[in-house]
């Protein structure tokens, strides 16, 4: 049985991707894979999002990527009702959650809780991520969205 698949990037909106520089090109193909990949200093050791040459800490270039589990705690939340975009106008409502990652310092990633619109949502709760594939896409791409674990 094939089950549908539901998206929460929906069409018309515009596709992420890498930045020219490639900076941020080792996130993207870690999520690709299923992987959560985030900054880290190896000078200070210091965890940060998002990407920058530069890191926030200490002011070293001496920054990389490692992979860490995507496994963290909802620090923060909105149920969104309006739409921010015209490509958003039926999509609402929706739950983006600003999400603390213990294992990377506590950075903070923002994405959508995926489940019910209008379920209850609490601070502290476990979230662990979930890859959206969205290979069909010229280029293809994968987001990095949550659900409650």
């Amino acid at each position: 049985m094939t089950a549908e698949r539901t998206f929460a990037l929906p069409e018309g909106l515009p596709r992420p991707v890498p930045e020219p520089d490639g900076l941020s090109n080792p996130y993207w193909e870690g999520a690709n894979r299923g992987e959560l990949w985030i900054q880290r200093c190896g000078s200070c050791r210091a965890w940060q999002w998002g990407p920058e040459w530069i890191c926030h800490e200490c002011l070293s270039f001496d920054v990389d990527w490692e992979r860490v589990e995507g496994r963290g705690r909802i620090y923060s939340w909105e149920r969104v009702w309006h739409p921010v975009h015209p490509a958003l106008k039926d999509a609402g409502p929706y739950v983006a959650v600003l999400v603390e990652l213990p294992e990377a310092g506590n950075v903070r990633m923002i994405g959508n809780l995926l489940g019910d619109p209008r379920q209850e949502v609490r601070i502290g709760a476990p979230v662990e991520a979930v890859f959206e594939r969205h290979d069909d896409a010229k280029p293809p791409y994968t987001l990095v969205q949550w659900r409650t674990s």
